[in-house]
């Protein structure tokens, strides 16, 4: 199950909520949690690096680092598009609601010099961090935003006090996405990834969790399913995972 070229590595998963805003927002930062609880479970460490709160709940978007041994290999079952089912406790009128979020995952570069920037091909913007993270955050331009020029591929990160720290997580970030988009290209995707993702909508969910009217969890790829809901949204998803990951690995030819 474990043996792509990549699978050994570090990961970076990124979060963003589809259509239905405060809904939608909400779901993410369920998503968000799920995900934390996952890699706690596995004893890996993770760290949120880059976070962009909701108006009113929520999140916009979030982007995590995650480390420990196949941490990507694991994770980059969940890229996709994750579909819940529930009643809203936004909805005065208590109606059921329909709600999206993407998750996606790179590996992140082992080394530095694997992959190769160039300094002048990258625009670093600061700016000052949204959300909670002390007084000192934000008031200051501690947050940065590396843009790689050549690609138009953006890193952004704010989770330290200091400028120079976040640049460097941001670097890291950044690293990944140019190696996820290298073996794109060294598998003929044509098109960058950003322009590969799916609709974050119907008909293009890996996996749904329905709240109401009964609880249910299921896998679209491979039909795995459970109705303990509550046991997934706490992080209990190793049975999707490892059910997708073998149903991916090639059979033995005698």
């Amino acid at each position: 199950m474990l043996g792509g070229k990549d699978d050994k590595r570090n990961c970076i998963m990124t979060i963003h909520p589809g259509a239905g805003g405060t809904e939608s927002m909400d779901w993410a930062a369920m998503v968000l949690r799920m995900y934390i609880h996952y890699v706690g479970r596995k004893g890996y460490e993770s760290e949120v690096i880059d976070l962009q709160p909701g108006d009113l709940a929520g999140i916009k978007s979030a982007s995590i680092e995650i480390d420990g041994e196949y941490a990507y290999g694991w994770l980059k079952a969940e890229s996709g598009v994750h579909r819940l089912v529930r009643i809203s406790p936004f909805d005065a009128a208590s109606r059921r609601h329909t709600s999206f979020c993407s998750v996606f995952v790179y590996p992140e570069a082992e080394e530095a010099g694997e992959i190769e920037i160039n300094p002048s091909d990258l625009r670093i913007d600061t700016f000052r961090a949204s959300g909670a993270g002390g007084q000192h955050v934000n008031k200051t331009d501690s947050a940065i935003r590396i843009t790689h020029l050549p690609t138009k591929i953006v890193a952004t990160c704010q989770s330290e006090r200091s400028q120079h720290r976040n640049r460097e997580t941001g670097m890291r970030f950044l690293r990944a996405k140019l190696l996820k988009r290298q073996r794109e290209e060294e598998d003929r995707k044509r098109d960058a990834m950003e322009a590969s993702k799916d609709e974050i909508a119907w008909g293009s969910q890996i996996r749904s969790y329905v709240l109401h009217p009964y609880n249910m969890v299921k896998d679209h790829r491979t039909n795995v399913e459970t109705s303990n809901t509550q046991a997934v949204l706490d992080g209990e998803i190793d049975k999707f995972v490892e059910a997708y990951l073998l149903s991916k690995v090639e059979p033995v030819k005698w």
